[in-house]
């Protein structure tokens, strides 16, 4: 049951992740040039109280630079990157084969 909800869990990331990658193709195909959607635009579209909150908090961490880092990266590769990851731990055991080493 929890392999499930990973990989649904883990689905559903890659497709916001396509949405976005869609949105900011269609965005750069109307201006003409190159439109990223960063990570701290979308978040802030969604809540600018809690991100405000977080870049408070991150300030004085000594990740400051690594959450920088984060919060400037394109929005659909924070998605997909983050639903492999869950599709990866979802993922199922490969069952065992007959005939062949285990030792492979």
């Amino acid at each position: 049951m929890i392999r499930f909800l990973l990989r649904f869990i883990g689905l559903w990331l890659l497709a916001g992740a396509f949405a976005a990658l869609v949105v900011d193709g269609t965005r750069s195909v109307a201006a003409s040039q190159l439109a990223i959607t960063p990570v701290r635009d979308a978040w802030a579209m969604i809540n600018p109280a809690s991100l405000a909150a977080a870049q408070k908090q991150f300030a004085a961490a000594p990740w400051d630079q690594a959450f920088a880092l984060l919060l400037g990266a394109p929005l659909w590769i924070l998605l997909a990157a983050i639903g492999l990851f869950f599709l990866a731990l979802g993922r199922r055991k490969r069952s065992a084969t007959i005939g062949y080493s285990s030792r492979d």
